[in-house]
């Protein structure tokens, strides 16, 4: 972080109206202003500020002075409670407000000209509801079970009194059981086609697409919307930061942040697959009381199969994102039971300029630099040209027409009706040079990410980097990913 811009040409790591898109915080400045912050920061060899991300007292004042300096607010949480941090949970609240003012489905807001959202879990830090309510006036309710949330979120709440009365901070019964997937009725026939960008409603869902009914069963935790949310409440949306583990001992696993976090923020059986499954069951019983549904995703893997789980419920629109910050990547994914007011063009209809897969089962020795140099040595080894790039964890390759050619041709020799395909439409006087960027990303313990970037804006004939994609996918996941199906 510190004072560093945003380089010509480099991927964006955050939505471009986060306050910090193109002016990540000043450690420097902050720290000559606010002098609880100054003991935290020191200079590294190249004249940097910086903080150590594994001491929590550190990330917790730096999130409260960005709080107080950017945004006005008073804040603070006590030890161990989970510890945002502020420009990535800035890109959450411009998804959503992306998603409101989009014309995908009709714009009847839940209470007059103001939205109105519902914060899964709140927590003591209630960032969700103070950021929205600080940034775009919107109202919130946040909900949690235990008293130490309630009590900090209240306090946090009430020490902002400008926009106080915006948000309601509601206990969760916990008399009240979560409902029961048994108890569901789903309703066939509106399903829609999930892409990157969004959905088109059609009559099934692929037939490659497998059904995962029982995704939810398991979870027996507190009542999440159904059991909370009011008899005749309507809201235009909800947010949900899950637990993303599933033991304790996972979440403790990563040394490099230390960003807190209780039992009940980070841990559910079944992790984060379940919780957000509970939420899609819940949201099929509540259906049009929410214009939207949404919660982040922190597995990608998981990420497939609960839009999997949408379509077998009856979603009729399905959006997802990407949530860049840093080295760590999560994703957004929202539904709607609303009726689209437009059809949207899916993605796939063109060719995708960007790919990426999950690379899991690392061991403890293995890190994202090893990925990175199997990456370069993968280009070598069929003769393109790569530089690897350890500080931003990057790896820029260019193949010739010729390479990209006799990889097709060696494709094709495999039989795949597809690969037959592309190299059938691929003359070699109609191939150009090959520009990409492969990027590697920190995920959880174990797990990274990898995604490959076309840097060229010509459009090559189509299938190209997706079968050199493929190929480096085979390599990585044979040689980290043992024993991983």
């Amino acid at each position: 972080m510190g004072s560093k811009k945003r380089k010509r040409g480099e991927k964006p790591t955050g939505h471009p109206r986060n306050k910090y898109f193109d002016n990540p915080p000043d450690f420097t400045e902050l720290a000559s202003k606010y002098s609880t912050f100054a003991p935290y920061v020191f200079y590294s060899g190249d004249g940097r500020p910086r903080i150590d991300w594994t001491d929590f007292n550190a990330t917790r004042e730096l999130t409260r002075v960005l709080l107080h300096h950017d945004h006005g607010l008073n804040w603070w949480i006590p030890d161990g409670q989970l510890c945002p941090t502020v420009p990535n949970r800035s890109n959450y609240i411009h998804w959503i407000e992306d998603l409101l003012s989009s014309d995908i489905i009709p714009k009847v807001q839940a209470d007059g000209n103001t939205a109105k959202g519902f914060d899964i879990g709140t927590g003591a830090n209630c960032i969700y509801p103070l950021l929205g309510a600080s940034l775009l006036g919107w109202k919130f309710v946040g909900s949690d079970v235990t008293d130490v949330a309630l009590e900090w979120a209240e306090k946090n709440v009430k020490s902002n009194p400008h926009i106080s009365e915006l948000i309601e901070i509601r206990r969760v019964n916990m008399d009240n059981p979560a409902s029961s997937s048994e108890e569901l009725n789903d309703e066939p026939g509106k399903y829609g086609q999930c892409t990157d960008e969004a959905v088109v409603i059609g009559p099934s869902p692929p037939a490659h697409l497998q059904m995962h009914s029982r995704i939810g069963k398991g979870y027996d935790g507190p009542p999440i919307l159904v059991g909370v949310v009011k008899d005749g409440e309507t809201f235009d949306f909800c947010m949900c930061n899950p637990p993303f583990f599933e033991t304790i001992e996972e979440a403790g696993l990563n040394p490099k942040t230390s960003c807190g976090g209780t039992v009940q923020e980070m841990v559910c059986p079944g992790g984060e697959s379940a919780f957000i499954a509970r939420i899609i069951e819940d949201s099929v019983q509540l259906r049009q009381s929410f214009r939207w549904y949404t919660s982040m995703v922190g597995r990608k893997t998981n990420l497939k199969v609960l839009i999997s789980k949408l379509w077998e419920v009856g979603a009729t629109i399905v959006k997802t994102t990407e949530f860049v910050q840093g080295q760590t990547c999560r994703w957004g994914l929202s539904w709607s039971f609303l009726p689209a007011s437009k059809k949207i063009v899916p993605s796939h209809v063109a060719e995708k300029n960007n790919l990426s897969f999950m690379l899991e089962g690392l061991q403890r020795h293995q890190s994202a630099f090893d990925v990175l140099q199997s990456v370069e040595s993968y280009f070598y080894s069929i003769g393109a040209s790569s530089k690897l790039d350890s500080a931003s964890f990057k790896v820029d390759v260019t193949l010739s027409a010729e390479q990209c050619n006799s990889i097709l041709k060696t494709q094709t020799q495999n039989g795949n009706e597809q690969d037959i395909l592309i190299s059938a439409n691929c003359p070699s006087d109609q191939l150009n040079d090959m520009r990409l960027r492969v990027s590697v990303f920190q995920q959880i313990p174990g797990t990274l990410l990898v995604k490959g970037l076309l840097l060229q804006k010509e459009i090559l004939v189509p299938g190209v980097f997706s079968v050199i994609f493929q190929q480096l996918q085979e390599v990585l996941k044979s040689k980290f990913s043992k024993g991983i199906r």
